[in-house]
C-alpha cells in the first residue's frame, strides 16, 4: 500500500515553519541581527508556501484525498475528547496557499518599508507568528483548536496594531480592537459550547455527520413560551464571533483604526490574516449553517448593510489607508452576504481573489507614503505618477480589480456574489441585492478618487513636504515613526516624492499578476466545478450556484458578458462621476461637499457608532463602575466590613475600659451581680 503523500511531518513543516522564524527573529534577535530576523522569518514562510503550493496540487490535480489526523490527545473527560488535529482538505489547502503567498510578499516588502524602524526585528517576529495563527486557524480539525487559531490571531493582531506604542492613537486603536473583538469572540465561545452540549462532541467531521440531530431542537431560555431553534442559536452565536473577526456591522468599529499599525500589517490583516478567519469559518461550518434559514437570512442582511454603508463612509476619507480600510470592510460585507444566499464556494473564491488585489492596494500606499516622506493626505499629493511609474501602474491594476472590472480577477468573485443574491429568493436577498448592487457605484467612485487625488491632476504637495522636512529637521523622529528617508533629514534640498526600492516595488508587481490573471484560472474550478467536493455543504433548495451554472459557458464569456451587466454600468457611473469631479471639476466636488455638509458629516462620524460606543460601554461602564464603588466599596466593604468592625472594636473596648476601674468593689459588685444573672438564668430554665 503506497504511503500518503500529505504526511503528518509535511502538515507541521508548514505549520511550523512561520513559528521557528519568529521564534528566532523575536527571542534571538540580538545574536542573529537584523538581516538574521528578517532572513529567519521570510525563510520559514516560504518553507510554508511551498509546501501548501505541494499539498494543493496533490489534491486538486492528483487526486488525494483529504487527510484528517489528530496527534495527541489534549485532554478527554468521558465521551468528550479534545485533540490537537489537522484537517487538509481542498478549503484549508486553498486557505494555505493564500495566507502564505500573500505573509510572503508582505515579509518581503517589509524589509524596505521598516528598514530604519529600530523594532524591525521584533516586527518580523510579530508578522511571521501571525502567519502561524492563522495557519493553526484553518488547518484544525476541532473547534478547540479553532479558538486556539482564532485567539492567538486577535492576540498578535493588538501586538501589531500598538506596534508604534509610543503613540497614544496607536494603544488606542489595539485596544479598541482587542476589546471588540472580546465582544464577538464571547459569542463565538457560547456557540463552540452550545455545539459540545447537543452535539457531545468538539471534532468537525463527528459533528457534521451528527448536524440532523438538531433538526427540531428547541431551546427554552425564559420557559415554555420563549422557545429558540438550536440551529439558529448555534449559528447565530458562532458568526457573532464572524463579525468581530471580519469586522461586520456593528463589531466593525476597530477596524479603520487598526491602520495606526505600520502599513504592512495592515495589508497582512486585512488581505489574507485575521479578517478572513470569520468568512473561512461559516464556509468551513456549511453543514450547520444549512440546517437554520434565520441564521443565514442574518447573515445575508448583516453583510448586505456593511457592504453598502461601510462603502459610503469610503468616499469621505482624505487618509490613503483608510479609503482601503473601508474598500475591506465593504469586501467583507460582499463575502458575508455570499454566504448568506448560500453560494460558501463564491464567498471563498471572493475571499481569495480579494486577498491579493487588496494587499496590493495597501502595499501600494505604504509604496506612496514612502515616497511622500510618511504624508498620508491625499489632499497633499497629486501628479505622483510621474515621481512612481510602478506604484502608479500596479494601483490602477488592484483599482481595476476592487471595481470589478470585466476580466480582473475581482470582477468574476464579485459579478458572481452579485448574481448569486438576484437568484436567491431567502428572507432579505431583496434587500441584500440592492445594496451589494449599489455598493458597485460606490466601490468606483471612492476607489478613482483615491487614483486621482493620489498620481493625477496638479502636484500639490511642495509645501506639506517642505513642513514635514523641517519637523523631521528640528525633531527628529520621536513618534516611532519608520523612516525611510532618514538622509533626508539633513540635506539641504526640497524633497521630493521619489519611487520605493526594489525591495518594495518587487512585492507589487508580483501581487499585481494574480490580482489580473487568477480568475480565469480558477472560476471554473472553484465555483462551478467539484474543487471543495464535501468541505462545503449545500442542501439541494439552497443551491443558487446551481442555477448560475446553466448560464455559464466560460470565463471568456463571462467576461465578455460582464460588460453589459447592470453592475458595469453603475460602475462606470462611478467612474465618470469621480472623473469629472476630480480631474475636470475639482471645484464642483468642494461645492457639492459643501452644499451636502449634514450628509458628509454623518459618514465622517461613521454613523456615530464610535459615540453611541463611548455612551453605552465606556460611559456606562465607567457609571456602573461609580455605582458599585459607592454602593459596595464605600458603604458596604469600607463603611460597614472594614470601618464597621473597626468602630465596633473601639466602642467594645470603651466599655471595657470604663468596667476596668481599678477599684476592688467594683469588681466585687459586678461578681454578685453577675452572680445573680446567673441564677436567675437557671430558675428561668429550670421551670
Amino acid at each position: 500500500m503506497q504511503e500518503p503523500l500529505i504526511t503528518t511531518g509535511l502538515i507541521l513543516l508548514i505549520v511550523l515553519a512561520p513559528l521557528a522564524g519568529s521564534i528566532i527573529a523575536g527571542l534571538f534577535a540580538r545574536q542573529v541581527g537584523r538581516t538574521g530576523a528578517a532572513g529567519a522569518t521570510i525563510l520559514g514562510v516560504a518553507v510554508s508556501l511551498i509546501g501548501s503550493l505541494y499539498v494543493l496540487k496533490l489534491i486538486a490535480f492528483d487526486g488525494h484525498s483529504a487527510v484528517n489526523v489528530d496527534l495527541y490527545t489534549w485532554f478527554q473527560i468521558g465521551d468528550i475528547r479534545a485533540a490537537v488535529g489537522f484537517l487538509i482538505d481542498p478549503l484549508s489547502a486553498m486557505m494555505m496557499c493564500v495566507v502564505t503567498s500573500v505573509s510572503l510578499a508582505v515579509h518581503v516588502y517589509t524589509i524596505g518599508y521598516m528598514r530604519e524602524d529600530p523594532g524591525f526585528s521584533r516586527f518580523f517576529s510579530y508578522i511571521a507568528l501571525f502567519t502561524f495563527a492563522m495557519l493553526m486557524l484553518v488547518t484544525s480539525n476541532n473547534f478547540l483548536q479553532l479558538f486556539f487559531g482564532w485567539e492567538a490571531v486577535g492576540l498578535v493582531s493588538y501586538l501589531l496594531i500598538g506596534f508604534w506604542y509610543q503613540r497614544p492613537t496607536a494603544i488606542f486603536a489595539n485596544m479598541k480592537a482587542f476589546l471588540v473583538n472580546r465582544v464577538g469572540d464571547f459569542g463565538f465561545l457560547l456557540g463552540i459550547a452550545a455545539v459540545l452540549l447537543y452535539l457531545g462532541t468538539l471534532d468537525y467531521q463527528t459533528a457534521f455527520a451528527k448536524a440532523d440531530l438538531l433538526i427540531g431542537k428547541q431551546f427554552f431560555p425564559f420557559g415554555e413560551g420563549w422557545a429558540i431553534d438550536v440551529p439558529t442559536m448555534i449559528c447565530v452565536l458562532l458568526f457573532i464571533g464572524a463579525m468581530g473577526k471580519s469586522a461586520q456591522v456593528p463589531l466593525h468599529v476597530w477596524l479603520p483604526d487598526s491602520m495606526e499599525g505600520p502599513t504592512p500589517i495592515s495589508a497582512l490583516i486585512h488581505a489574507a490574516t485575521m479578517v478572513t478567519a470569520g468568512i473561512f469559518m461559516v464556509a468551513r461550518m456549511s453543514p450547520l449553517y444549512e440546517l437554520s434559514e434565520a441564521a443565514l437570512s442574518f447573515v445575508l442582511v448583516i453583510g448586505a448593510t456593511t457592504a453598502f454603508f461601510m462603502g459610503l463612509v469610503g468616499i469621505v476619507q482624505n487618509d490613503i489607508k483608510r479609503v482601503v480600510a473601508y474598500s475591506t470592510l465593504s469586501q467583507l460585507g460582499y463575502m458575508t452576504v455570499a454566504l448568506g444566499v448560500s453560494a460558501y464556494s463564491v464567498g471563498v473564491f471572493h475571499l481569495m481573489t480579494h486577498a491579493f488585489f487588496k494587499a496590493l492596494l495597501f502595499l501600494g500606499a505604504g509604496s506612496v507614503i514612502i515616497g511622500m516622506h510618511h504624508l498620508q493626505d491625499m489632499r497633499v499629493m497629486g501628479g505622483l505618477r510621474k515621481y512612481m511609474p510602478i506604484t502608479f501602474a500596479t494601483a490602477w491594476i488592484g483599482t481595476l480589480a476592487l471595481t470589478g472590472f470585466p476580466g480582473t480577477s475581482g470582477f468574476f468573485s464579485k459579478d458572481l456574489i452579485i448574481e448569486a443574491v438576484g437568484a436567491s429568493d431567502r428572507a432579505g436577498a431583496t434587500y441584500a441585492y440592492w445594496c451589494v448592487l449599489l455598493g458597485v457605484a460606490v466601490t468606483s467612485f471612492y476607489s478613482f478618487r483615491l487614483l486621482y487625488l493620489t498620481f493625477h491632476g496638479p502636484e500639490r504637495f511642495a509645501a506639506a513636504l517642505k513642513q514635514a522636512h523641517e519637523e523631521h529637521a528640528h525633531h527628529g523622529d520621536d513618534h516611532g515613526h519608520d523612516d525611510h528617508d532618514h538622509e533626508a533629514h539633513h540635506d539641504h534640498h526640497e524633497p521630493t516624492p521619489h519611487e520605493s526600492p526594489w525591495v518594495v516595488a518587487i512585492p507589487l508587481i508580483v501581487l499585481a499578476v494574480p490580482s489580473l490573471l487568477i480568475g480565469w484560472f480558477t472560476v471554473e474550478t472553484m465555483v462551478f466545478g467539484s474543487f471543495f467536493g464535501s468541505s462545503i455543504v449545500v442542501h439541494e433548495a439552497h443551491d443558487v450556484i446551481g442555477e448560475l451554472k446553466t448560464h455559464f459557458t466560460s470565463p471568456g464569456g463571462f467576461a465578455l458578458h460582464g460588460f453589459v451587466t447592470p453592475a458595469f454600468w453603475l460602475a462606470l457611473l462611478g467612474f465618470a462621476a469621480a472623473t469629472y469631479l476630480y480631474l475636470f471639476n475639482p471645484a464642483l466636488a468642494e461645492r457639492l461637499s459643501q452644499v451636502f455638509a449634514p450628509v458628509r458629516r454623518v459618514l465622517e462620524r461613521k454613523y456615530g457608532f464610535d459615540e453611541a460606543y463611548q455612551a453605552v460601554f465606556a460611559r456606562g461602564s465607567i457609571l456602573l463602575g461609580k455605582i458599585f464603588w459607592r454602593a459596595g466599596d464605600q458603604t458596604l466593604i469600607d463603611g460597614l466590613a472594614v470601618n464597621g468592625s473597626a468602630q465596633l472594636v473601639g466602642r467594645a473596648a470603651y466599655l471595657i475600659r470604663r468596667v476596668q476601674s481599678g477599684y476592688l468593689y467594683h469588681y466585687a459588685f459586678s461578681m454578685i451581680v453577675g452572680l445573680i444573672v446567673m441564677i436567675g438564668v437557671f430558675v428561668w430554665m429550670g421551670r
